[in-house]
């Protein structure tokens, strides 16, 4: 009685399953390029660089800053900007490399 009864060919499957599986990817495939999914991997990238660059100047600018108004205050004239802008600029190296050492997620 059991082999009477209808249910799947347990042979191979079945063409038309590959059919909607094969247009289900491609559906799927479209959208991530319609929404911009498709290239999250170069954005992330363009972040990280934008981010480095923004560790280097930050810290050089900073470190400028901070150094001058050291020296306007303390009559240091340029001894407290180069030692404080060449820290700024240490801690920015120090920060890239901590961020070009961390695992992609």
């Amino acid at each position: 009685m059991a082999e009477r009864e209808p249910g799947q060919d347990p042979g191979g499957e079945d063409a038309r399953l590959q059919s909607l599986d094969e247009r289900l990817k491609q559906a799927q495939h479209d959208e991530a390029v319609r929404t911009g999914a498709a290239q999250k991997g170069q954005d992330e990238n363009y972040r990280l660089g934008n981010r480095v660059l923004a560790e280097l100047i930050g810290g050089i600018a900073g470190g400028a800053l901070i150094g001058w108004v050291i020296d306007r205050f303390a009559g240091t004239s340029p001894w407290g900007l180069l030692v404080v802008m060449f820290l700024g600029i240490i801690v920015a190296f120090r920060n890239i490399i901590r961020i070009s050492n961390q695992r992609p997620k």
